[in-house]
């Protein structure tokens, strides 16, 4: 076949593709296909940092490699934990039923000890069933903690509580390891207030304070 052969058959094949959408009777009404803020995610852009305050940011604080390591929070280790429940004036070894130290000694698994006949290391990451299980721990056994804090090495001669069964702060202090703040005192009080009973609040209340203590909470 000639060039013009070519060229009349081109023209023939066009022709009949021609559905007459290019007459611009049936294009789209205006704004459907085009994007904007009402149909397109819209970027946020007021979080944008200059790289001369990252730099500097960087150069203080350290890279994210450091900073993770210096500003993470793992679990406390089973042996720890252990001598934790030593220094609040827990009885670790106690094999009572639901005692403190029986959840301590048959949590092993839950807390996550090491398992090194299987070369399994004991976890670094805290776990659902190991938070539970630590602040169960510290209920069981916050009663031994009120009857014992006036004889702990770690605070001797603290008072946790006053005459009146509110919270003192030196003995909060005691017991987080930090200084205790009035927001502590007033949510340890009204812990206890809001309990069925001054008791239960009381041991609601030590519980929950260690437990926050030592899972960074």
């Amino acid at each position: 076949m000639t060039r013009l052969g070519y060229m009349l058959m081109s023209i023939l094949v066009v022709g009949a593709c021609d559905d007459g959408l290019t007459d611009g009777t049936n294009t789209p009404p205006p704004g459907t296909t085009s994007s904007g803020t009402d149909n397109t995610f819209d970027h946020d852009m007021s979080g944008y940092i200059n790289p001369y305050d990252l730099i500097d940011r960087l150069q203080k604080e350290g890279p994210p490699s450091y900073t993770s390591h210096v500003h993470s929070c793992g679990k406390v280790r089973y042996n720890t934990l252990g001598n934790v429940m030593t220094s609040v004036g827990m009885n670790k070894t106690n094999a009572t039923a639901l005692s403190a130290g029986d959840l301590y000694m048959s949590g092993y698994n839950a807390l996550g000890g090491s398992n090194y006949a299987n070369r399994i290391r004991e976890t670094i990451a805290i776990t659902t069933s190991g938070a539970s299980r630590e602040f169960d721990i510290f209920a069981a056994g916050a009663p031994e903690t009120i009857t014992a804090i006036t004889t702990l090495t770690r605070c001797p001669g603290v008072q946790l509580l006053n005459p009146d069964n509110t919270f003192r702060a030196d003995g909060i202090t005691c017991l987080i390891g930090t200084p205790a703040t009035a927001t502590h005192v007033a949510l340890a009080n009204l812990t206890v207030q809001n309990a069925s009973d001054v008791q239960t609040g009381q041991r609601i209340a030590v519980a929950a304070m260690l437990a926050a203590a030592y899972t960074c909470e």
